[in-house]
């Protein structure tokens, strides 16, 4: 190991010493904490029982000071940075394919539409049996593993050994690594004649392009109105969340500002370029949606543009900037603060601790609320008002105009136990590998597939044995209780693997209570009562 030198104190000193420089009010102490710190570090390199790594301590301190301050501010490697960045840049560098793992066996999903693998003619259901040579089944099969195989820089080239059904001999393939897309869209398709539906998973890079094309296709078909799905949406680039509320709102109106105590106040405002400004607008929302989904939920609704309706969001309102280090790390630094257009915080309290802050959302599934709205109370001191005098509340989250609990009576002991060992999935996978052609020949579109595709008896059966085979004893009780929505599973996991993940959602949100009532308050009634415009 390497002994701390002049230029790693060196380092540290300007680290310390720029981060005050760029805003950090100085306290009387700041020169004596800052001499304590590099001296600690020369006691432990001079003294210290063994050689100690010096990098790696520093980070570790670096992480602790972080933790201190809030639960969003943090340490990132270069590498990590790389990781962190990827989802939201909109590609990365493969051989295009989704894929899983089932039995300890890497089993294609789907190629990617374009991409390297669909180009040679792999296909939906192969088996994935060796990686440049390598046998690549058994217990060492994960993520990890199938993540630092194929993917790569562009340009080189993977060889793999796939197994297809009805294929005697193996087939080799050397592919080609390429750039492959990563969508923000999960699903767009029409739910009525005039009511559209896009499912947003982040705010990438691509995130904007993509919601246009969307919105230009569900309008071709007829779109009037649209429900905008962001449950589960963790987030991301904040120019991409202003941009998507702009889609909404009239020229001039704030989306959101940022404040903090060495941020000066900075105002974000939609432009003229809205594609959406007219026409109804329900916004989708759970405690799983956060920050960017925030922005955007937060202004439709101070706005009165639309409804909100789901659950009361996660609360994340903490703006990070990032600031590089030497080694190409990055500290993620908590600058200011997000507000609405109304004025409240997003941002949910955090005075308790790192640990207790993320309890939170357990907590509210504790304190029942999850389940009923009046569980959720609200002080008169965090009381708003939408640009129509609607009230409404700060204090963390964006509570939403219509409150959907979530619906848990019909999820049973036996359909969680069927859910945690993945069997509805691997028993829909399978099942379509042995009859894809039959199946596409009878519903060659997912129009005919849900109007005439059904489960029988025979077929759930035969899951139901399967499942018992592989751990899971039948419960009655539990099977009947959950029935719906394991046939709706394996429905909706049959129609991705025969068409697209459109389909899937398709599928899905039949027994989605939360997209049903937005169905079904999707009128002139419930809009006027909410004086929605």
């Amino acid at each position: 190991m390497k002994r701390i030198t002049f230029l790693s104190i060196f380092f540290c000193y300007f680290f310390i010493f720029s981060s005050h420089s760029i805003g950090q009010k100085p306290s009387n102490n700041f020169e004596l904490d800052s001499k304590k710190l590099v001296n600690a570090l020369q006691i432990i390199d001079l003294f210290y029982v063994d050689t100690v790594n010096n990098n790696k301590l520093v980070e570790v301190a670096i992480v602790n000071m972080l933790k201190e301050l809030d639960p969003h501010s943090v340490f990132l490697t270069k590498e990590e940075m790389k990781e962190a960045n990827e989802p939201l840049q909109g590609n990365f560098d493969g051989i295009g394919i989704q894929f899983s793992i089932i039995k300890d066996t890497i089993i294609v999903v789907t190629p990617t539409a374009g991409g390297p693998s669909e180009k040679l003619g792999i296909q939906s259901g192969d088996k994935i049996i060796k990686i440049d040579g390598e046998d690549a089944t058994g217990s060492k099969i994960n993520n990890d593993y199938v993540l630092k195989h194929l993917r790569g820089v562009k340009g080189t080239i993977v060889s793999i050994t796939i197994k297809r059904k009805g294929k005697k001999d193996f087939l080799d393939y050397r592919i080609t690594r390429d750039k492959i897309p990563i969508n923000s869209i999960d699903a767009t398709f029409m739910s009525s004649e005039d009511i559209g539906y896009i499912k947003l998973n982040r705010f990438g890079a691509t995130t904007m392009s993509e919601f246009k094309e969307s919105v230009s296709k569900l309008k071709k078909s007829g779109m009037k109105n649209l429900i905008l799905d962001l449950r589960g949406n963790g987030g991301g680039y904040l120019n991409t969340a202003i941009e998507l509320a702009d889609e909404f709102l009239g020229k001039e109106k704030l989306v959101v500002y940022t404040e903090g105590q060495n941020s000066p106040k900075q105002k974000y405002n939609a432009t003229f370029l809205g594609g959406f400004e007219k026409g109804k607008l329900i916004v989708l929302v759970d405690e799983n949606s956060a920050s960017a989904s925030e922005i955007v939920a937060g202004a439709v609704q101070d706005w009165d543009r639309g409804l909100i309706i789901g659950r009361r969001t996660f609360g994340k309102g903490l703006v990070q900037r990032p600031f590089n280090l030497p080694d190409g790390s990055v500290i993620r630094l908590t600058t200011a603060r997000y507000f609405t257009p109304s004025g409240r915080s997003i941002q949910k309290p955090y005075a308790e601790g790192t640990e207790q802050y993320y309890k939170d959302l357990y907590n509210r599934y504790k304190n029942g609320e999850t389940f009923h709205s009046d569980s959720i109370h609200f002080p008169d001191s965090l009381k708003y008002y939408t640009s129509k005098k609607r009230l409404v509340y700060g204090g963390g989250g964006i509570m939403p105009d219509i409150f959907i609990p979530a619906d848990t009576s019909k999820i049973s002991d036996y359909y969680i136990d069927l859910l945690r060992k993945g069997l509805i999935y691997s028993y829909s996978i399978q099942f379509i590998n042995q009859q894809r052609d039959s199946l596409f020949a009878l519903y060659p579109n997912i129009e005919t597939y849900k109007k005439s595709f059904n489960l029988d008896s025979l077929f759930l059966n035969k899951f139901l044995a399967y499942a018992e085979n592989e751990g899971v004893k039948k419960v009655a009780e539990g099977y009947e209780l959950s029935k719906e929505f394991i046939v709706n599973q394996i429905r909706s996991y049959i129609a991705r693997s025969l068409y697209d993940n459109n389909s899937f959602y398709e599928i899905y949100n039949e027994t989605d209570d939360v997209y049903l009532q937005a169905l079904k308050y999707m009128n002139d009634k419930t809009f006027k009562k909410f004086q929605i415009e």
